[in-house]
């Protein structure tokens, strides 16, 4: 039997729950620095990045071309469509013999309330060698799917999980 929402882990200070965060989701600035590295490559690093928050997930987070290395980025012929974000484009990254395909996306011509992340680039957290908030290391959210980033600051249980409550 399916229940109609998990029971929600209390966060503790300092922490918060997905089960707080808004639907439709919101966008918001980071003030910590996002970093990702790749086959021993830092291919972003970043305190201009801004994460978008939604109900169940983990914060997804977005980060300038600028501060990406977007010499290793080739746009793909992936798309996707978000309903609060629009139309998604995706990339691959390839560093010397590795290549991971569809594994960053952007929203080239986001709605209005996401205007703010157009071009930035979001990335999934599972194939990397790592990637960080701030100084914590990024454990990535359950399934291939979402792209969310799970740090000791957030708690769920987070949508992505194989669970009873039928997601």
């Amino acid at each position: 039997m399916f229940s109609s929402r998990p029971t929600p882990i209390p966060p503790q200070p300092g922490q918060e729950s997905v089960w707080d965060y808004p639907r439709p989701p919101r966008l918001e600035p980071v003030a910590k620095r996002i970093t990702i590295i790749f086959n021993g490559v830092t291919i972003a690093a970043t305190s201009q990045a801004y994460r978008v928050l939604e109900t169940s997930h983990p914060p997804s987070y977005y980060l300038p071309p600028a501060d990406i290395q977007m010499q290793y980025l080739q746009i793909s012929p992936q798309s996707s469509f978000c309903e609060w974000k629009g139309r998604a484009i995706y990339y691959t990254l390839t560093v010397g013999d590795k290549q991971l395909v569809n594994v960053a996306w952007a929203y080239p011509e986001p709605t209005g309330n996401f205007a703010p992340i157009k071009d930035h680039l979001a990335f999934y957290a599972h194939p990397m060698d790592a990637c960080y908030v701030g100084e914590d290391l990024v454990t990535p959210q359950p399934g291939n799917f979402y792209g969310g980033w799970i740090t000791p600051d957030i708690v769920g249980p987070f949508k992505g999980v194989a669970n009873s409550w039928g997601w």
